[in-house]
């Protein structure tokens, strides 16, 4: 007998211990509610037998006996379509996937390795927030400093699998792209907190869950189960990866995209198939698609290129930006500009929301900070007007000529103006011949303004992929982005 059989063999059974999770009946209980186990969760993440774990044996002893297992959070790397990743994530089978203080340095650790290696970084969360019997004796770092330090730096995705409240709920505003799924919840503090705090009774689904968070903005995206969100966090991660080889990389006319978009700026249609169209086939994802839906926000290929693309879509209140189309599409940008993506503006606006309501949700100074990120941005801006820009909405568009645009184009049934002529007429007081020839002036617009070089050139609608493509491949020669201080704000 070997010396080391004894100390190698309490090695294995710590192991066994912490890859027992949180025992049988518990695991048991979990898939019932057609849930993945976390060990699961990290396996259907990662590229088949690439996954390393870090801290299995983390956690405090109590009463004797062995530590909580992994201390409630399975942390590690591997390979996610061959390139390494970072992954921490709760186990709610262990003491309700709370976070004692080794779980709270392990969430540390992974921040920090993160942003060594220059990783994407992915939480799966489910639990209850900081431990209740957490001495603090030796304060565990605070993992939402590195959280916040991380952001712009990698990619970081937040999985919200279940209810997540407090500390561990606050790693989903600060990462960069957010999925929940049906039976997932985030609240501040839970329904019986809640209840003890300000006396309101509410269930977890009415406190915050999916059908609060996608309208409020702090999700971006449902999907339908455990598996489908992590299919949708390896998908959007591809986004920030290499381009791989595809069908539809191209240049091709878009004839169709003339039968989408009809000439005649008052009637109504949704930019989306104009999108995937234009796009490389198969390549658009939507984010946050349930929130300030009269801006589109997507991720999408062009001839092989990742864009971010942020469109109007007339189809809701004509295109008008208003607060939470303005916040949506202010970070989405930021994100862009961080990472190194390409902004591909689609304008189709009458401008700022006006009204009460408009204006008490802020909506001047959401657009005044939209307007303020896209003029910052570093990254290649390309810029097409598919009919009419009007006002402060064709500037939050990067409209305004010689704004660090690579490519700015306009179809030739546009019309622009400080408003729309029907409206400014009014509002005026214009008799009917002043307006008329208002009206025909805003008509006029793709001609008089080609005069002025104003726009690159005039496109028919077929031609609008090709313009986009040679934009790209003019910006394709500019020297990498340094690392920009500050994150992107939540």
């Amino acid at each position: 007998m070997s010396n080391w059989d004894p100390i190698l063999a309490e090695l294995e059974a710590r192991r066994a211990a912490a890859r027992a999770m949180g025992g049988a009946e518990r695991l048991a209980a979990h898939h019932a509610k057609g849930k993945l186990d976390a060990r699961a969760r990290a396996e259907a993440l990662f590229d088949p037998g690439s996954f390393v774990e870090l801290g299995t044996l983390a956690g405090a002893a109590e009463d004797g006996g062995l530590p909580p297992p992994a201390d409630g959070l399975i942390a590690g790397h591997g390979l996610i379509d061959g390139r390494p990743a970072l992954a921490g994530i709760e186990d709610f089978t262990v003491l309700g996937g709370s976070i004692g203080d080794a779980g709270s340095t392990k969430r540390q650790r992974l921040a920090e390795l993160a942003a060594r290696e220059r990783v994407p970084l992915v939480f799966m969360i489910e639990g209850a927030g900081h431990r209740l019997t957490n001495h603090h004796a030796n304060p565990a770092p605070n993992d939402l400093h590195a959280l916040a330090r991380l952001s712009g730096q990698v990619p970081m995705v937040c999985l919200v699998m279940g209810p997540s409240a407090g500390h561990g709920a606050l790693t989903a505003p600060l990462s960069d792209f957010v999925v929940m799924t049906p039976q997932a919840a985030l609240f501040v503090a839970g329904p019986p907190l809640v209840k003890a705090a300000i006396g309101e009774e509410v269930s977890k689904e009415q406190l915050g869950g999916p059908a609060v968070h996608l309208a409020s903005g702090v999700a971006h995206n449902l999907a339908a189960d455990d598996g489908a969100a992590i299919a949708l966090a390896r998908r959007y991660l591809g986004y920030f990866a290499p381009a791989a080889p595809g069908g539809d990389e191209g240049p091709r006319r878009v004839e169709a995209l003339a039968d989408l978009i009809p000439p005649d700026p008052r009637r109504p249609f949704d930019v989306r198939p104009v999108v995937e169209l234009l796009a490389d086939a198969g390549s658009v994802l939507e984010v946050q698609p349930q929130w300030g839906g009269a801006l589109v926000t997507a991720l999408a290929r062009f001839g092989g290129s990742v864009v971010a693309l942020v469109a109007s879509n007339p189809l809701v209140n004509a295109g008008s930006i208003d607060a939470a189309a303005a916040q949506k599409a202010a970070r989405f940008i930021d994100l862009a500009d961080a990472h190194g993506l390409p902004l591909l503006f689609l304008a189709d606006t009458p401008g700022v929301m006006p009204g009460t309501v408009a204006e008490r949700a802020g909506t001047l100074r959401h657009a005044a900070r939209m307007f303020a990120v896209q003029h910052r941005a570093r990254v290649p801006k390309l810029h097409v007007t598919l009919r009419k820009a009007f006002g402060f909405g064709s500037s939050i568009m990067a409209m305004n000529p010689f704004d660090n645009q690579t490519l700015s184009v306009a179809l030739p049934a546009i019309s622009l103006g400080a408003m729309p002529a029907a409206s400014g007429a009014q509002a005026a007081g214009l008799d009917a011949d002043a307006a008329r020839r208002a009206a025909e002036v805003q008509t006029q617009a793709a001609w008089n303004l080609s005069g002025k070089m104003a726009y690159d050139e005039i496109v028919a609608p077929a031609e609008l992929r090709d313009a986009v493509l040679a934009g790209l491949r003019l910006a394709s020669q500019r020297p990498p982005l340094q690392p920009r201080t500050g994150g992107i704000l939540p």
